[in-house]
């Protein structure tokens, strides 16, 4: 690989500092769809681009057997030495035939999801048993390392009692910042699913089937144009420093610390570039004092997600531990 990116550790994987989020290829984002083949391209010029951590999910095939997120990926990296790539898949939550949001984090279906994973390249069963299977699927040499996505901190103590967990991915951004408890990050939603690039400007702009337009309370009506101010004096840091609202973005999540790896998702090119260039940004304590002064908590409309999928997530499980 021609390109060169500056190195992060994760565990005992050594990734490049920024990843490459695969969600948008196939799933939930309806807005402006872009054929199979460019998605493909930008797959490959991520990895001439120096990017060797890749993220994708069993909930982002979308409830298909073929043309899915995972078959993508593994189309795009064919011929490669598998030591040049880290993939990182999710499993627990997925989309069946008939579209339904299926959770299940049995033993069973671990180990379907992993041998399918494979192939391819719920809250009601106790996290032990999830744990089990998947220290057993380390054992045999299928996976590497284990992480943990959108869990609560008592989840990651008992995970952590089968099996280290190397690291935990959720949302952290300038507009969530739930992740600030002194763990390992692989980060997402480095861009608010778009919102902080300045490029969406009203709800209009996304498709009526996007999921960020009808499941994601930010972007809806009543709360779009306040948190749109947000971005708009975000906007003009980013001009300051000679960047764009969406590599200011990233480089806040770069300056985090580092263990920290943000994964931005993007389906063109031109996109892809331009979040690569965010490494190169640095950030000053004033700067950082500024945006963090600009999105603090009280300022933010909206949750992420509507109540439902709270519930799975790492903030509802955090604050329902607090009120407990």
């Amino acid at each position: 690989m021609a390109g060169q990116l500056d190195k992060r550790k994760i565990g005992g994987l050594e990734v490049s500092c920024m990843g490459l989020g695969l969600m948008g290829m196939t799933a939930f984002y309806a807005t402006n769809p872009v054929p199979t083949e460019e998605c493909v391209a930008t797959i490959k010029e991520a990895l001439a681009s120096g990017v060797t951590l890749f993220d994708t999910a069993e909930l982002y095939n979308a409830g298909k057997s073929t043309d899915n997120n995972e078959q993508l990926l593994g189309e795009a990296i064919q011929g490669l030495p598998r030591d040049q790539v880290v993939i990182a898949t999710k499993w627990g939550i997925y989309i069946n035939e008939k579209g339904e949001f299926i959770t299940d984090g049995s033993r069973k279906h671990c180990r379907e999801a992993v041998e399918k994973s494979l192939q391819y390249l719920d809250p009601n069963t106790p996290i032990e048993e999830s744990m089990q299977a998947m220290k057993e699927l380390v054992e045999e040499g299928k996976i590497r390392h284990i992480g943990l996505s959108e869990v609560s901190p008592e989840d990651v103590r008992k995970a952590h009692a089968i099996h280290p967990v190397t690291a935990y991915q959720l949302e952290w951004s300038l507009w969530s910042r739930d992740a600030e408890v002194g763990w390992l990050v692989v980060q997402k939603g480095g861009s608010a699913g778009g919102f902080l690039t300045g490029a969406i400007r009203s709800p209009a702009d996304l498709s009526e089937q996007d999921f960020r337009r009808v499941g994601q309370p930010r972007f809806a009506e009543e709360a779009f144009a306040k948190n749109m101010e947000l971005v708009e004096r975000m906007t003009a840091v980013a001009q300051r420093k000679g960047a764009t609202a969406s590599q200011l973005a990233l480089a806040w999540v770069l300056a985090q610390g580092p263990d920290v790896v943000p994964i931005p998702g993007t389906r063109r090119i031109k996109y892809l570039k331009e979040n690569l260039g965010a490494a190169a940004i640095q950030l000053t304590p004033e700067d950082l004092q500024e945006l963090n002064g600009i999105f603090s908590h009280d300022k933010v409309v909206g949750e992420r997600y509507p109540e439902p999928m709270m519930r799975l997530t790492f903030h509802y499980s955090k604050h329902e531990q607090k009120q407990s």
